[in-house]
């Protein structure tokens, strides 16, 4: 027979195993479900089972001569160079959104042809300086 003392130790024990699992599964599931999945023109293609009322992200680059900027949205193609998506989007762009550079935008797919955008974030690469800090360490070097 084990003392009393063991036994309360390892229930304890077997308690807080318990409670931690649970809460591991418990957080781990509601990440999954909040996870959106980046997606390119080409990967929308070729999906078979696309959710059209589950937001996702798309990416890839703002093709070139399709950007139409009016007074409520814009309008503009994405590519991976391979297919193409049509991208609505009403709102504030980034400074870094331009043709011919990468973009990422999270919304909602209408078909597999046409999304609409509800955030568009433009990327950059690892060499990218803001042009105020650009500035200021020109008129530093002098």
């Amino acid at each position: 027979m084990l003392p009393i003392k063991v036994k309360k130790r390892a229930s304890l024990l077997a308690v807080f195993l318990t409670v931690s699992v649970i809460g591991i599964f418990l957080i781990l599931s509601a990440l999954n479900k909040n996870i959106l999945y980046f997606n390119s023109p080409t990967d929308i293609k070729f999906k078979q089972d696309i959710d059209f009322n589950k937001k996702i992200r798309i990416g890839g680059m703002v093709k070139k001569n399709t950007l139409d900027i009016n007074n409520q949205e814009i309008i503009f193609t994405v590519t991976d160079f391979k297919n193409e998506i049509k991208v609505s989007f009403r709102g504030t762009i980034p400074n870094l959104f331009a043709e011919g550079k990468g973009v990422v935008a999270e919304g909602k797919l209408k078909d597999k042809k046409f999304f609409i955008a509800d955030r568009i974030l433009a990327k950059h690469d690892e060499n990218y300086m803001p042009p105020e800090l650009k500035n200021i360490i020109e008129e530093n070097a002098k």
